[in-house]
């Protein structure tokens, strides 16, 4: 993130209110809000309060992607890097709606927030959280998806056209597989596709994702890549087809931590190719949604996956599962290539220190 200083207008930080009496504590809808004129986040150009207003601006937009779905937010606090929450802290409010999921990777039990309402977001906003990203799938029905999500990740923040690109591609493998999506920023650098979808299991869902990517990709390949593996893209828009399962997709509607405090925001097909990603920001987005709800219009109904979708990405090897392995395959021959380099004829005769790098 580059640095940027906040920017001043007679005096007064953007997004500081100039009645100094609105620059104390407040509470909105029992909920008490405090420090909201210090700056967000080094770089933000906005204040704490300039996000509490954008929350509870887009609340009634936000909350429905949001609602009884585990959450995991990123919270900014003075002097500190970004840090993601899952864990609700011990001082989280007894009205804060919770729920308990198992944690393989840590083997611990974790209390995930519910953001059902206005109040609750709120209560996140006060405590920094700037990004919401919540599960593809709701309370009570855990292998059950409501989205199948392709992530369109561009190589660097200055090639959103490739990345445009490449989503029509995802436009096209969609179309011809019978399916519709909506499309959004992810507020970063690249874009999301989000299928809805009825009746999958996560397996299915992820199987028929990679067998999307692959397909989109299959189109141009000199622009899209499936490859896992960054140092294996060669400048190409990745495809991601891992956001399945238990992972998170940041919400329609969200902000992030990024210089100017852009947004996610939902986008026509045929816009794509003149939208500006930064022009979405916490200062700009409540504007253009006053009085209805893009990513609702959007957004196609629910549809039924394809079987031999499905079938075809069962074929696919999962990405993770293939970078993982071809890692340790890697690992193994490098020590065995160290091994051989140690041995008595490569050492014989040889003053250097045998445990410099070659």
């Amino acid at each position: 993130m580059r640095k940027a200083g906040p920017v001043r207008y007679g005096g007064e930080m953007r997004g500081q209110v100039q009645d100094k009496a609105m620059s104390k504590d407040e509470v909105r809808d029992g909920v008490e809000l405090t420090n909201l004129d210090q700056e967000l986040f080094e770089g933000a150009d906005a204040t704490k309060r300039d996000l509490v207003e954008y929350l509870d601006a887009v609340s009634e937009r936000m909350i429905p992607g949001l609602t009884n779905r585990p959450l995991s937010v990123i919270r900014v606090l003075r002097g500190q890097a970004p840090f993601m929450q899952k864990n609700l802290p011990k001082y989280t409010p007894s009205w804060v709606p919770k729920v308990p999921l198992w944690a393989e990777s840590s083997k611990r039990e974790v209390s995930y927030a519910l953001c059902n309402d206005r109040k609750t977001l709120l209560w996140f906003a006060n405590q920094r959280a700037v990004e919401y990203h919540p599960t593809l799938f709701r309370v009570g029905e855990w292998d059950r998806p409501t989205y199948l999500v392709l992530d369109i990740d561009p190589p660097d923040t200055d090639a959103f056209a490739l990345a445009v690109t490449a989503t029509q591609l995802a436009r096209q493998a969609l179309v011809g597989a019978g399916l519709a999506g909506a499309v959004k920023t992810s507020g970063a650098k690249g874009l999301h596709v989000f299928v809805p979808i009825t009746s999958a299991t996560t397996e299915e869902v992820a199987a028929a994702t990679r067998a999307l990517a692959a397909r989109a990709e299959r189109l141009d390949p000199t622009v899209a890549t499936t490859a896992f593996v960054r140092e294996e893209r060669n400048g190409k828009v990745f495809l991601d087809s891992t956001r399945a399962g238990g992972a998170t997709v940041v919400t329609a509607y969200s902000p992030r931590i990024r210089q100017g405090v852009p947004v996610s925001y939902p986008l026509a097909w045929d816009d794509l190719d003149g939208v500006n990603p930064r022009e979405f920001t916490i200062h700009t987005a409540p504007r253009l949604v006053a009085g209805r709800d893009p990513w609702q219009e959007l957004m196609p109904e629910p549809q039924p996956l394809p079987a031999d979708l499905i079938a075809e990405g069962r074929e696919i090897p999962i990405a993770r599962v293939q970078a993982m392995h071809e890692g340790r395959r890697r690992a193994r021959a490098k020590r065995e290539t160290a091994h051989k380099d140690d041995g008595p004829e490569a050492g014989s005769g040889s003053t250097s220190d045998p445990s410099a790098p070659a």
